[in-house]
């Protein structure tokens, strides 16, 4: 799946200085899933196929506010 097929939800968090798609973000895919981009944490070790990332709680607050939740 290629980012031009997803809908970003985030992307102002850090007062638009995400024009290079390396900050932290929450995609909704077109089956109403959701991608999320952030730096790889090592908190635990998850399933084998799963992966961690971290982003910031503001990601999540815009991701919300964008959702209308």
């Amino acid at each position: 799946m290629a980012r031009e097929e997803l809908t970003p939800l985030t992307g102002n968090t850090n007062g638009g200085n995400c024009g290079q798609g390396d900050c932290p973000n929450v995609y909704r895919t077109a089956s109403g899933s959701f991608v999320v981009q952030g730096d790889v944490s090592t908190a635990f070790t998850p399933p084998t196929g799963e992966g961690l990332v971290e982003i910031p709680e503001e990601v999540l607050r815009e991701a919300v506010r964008a959702l209308g939740w």
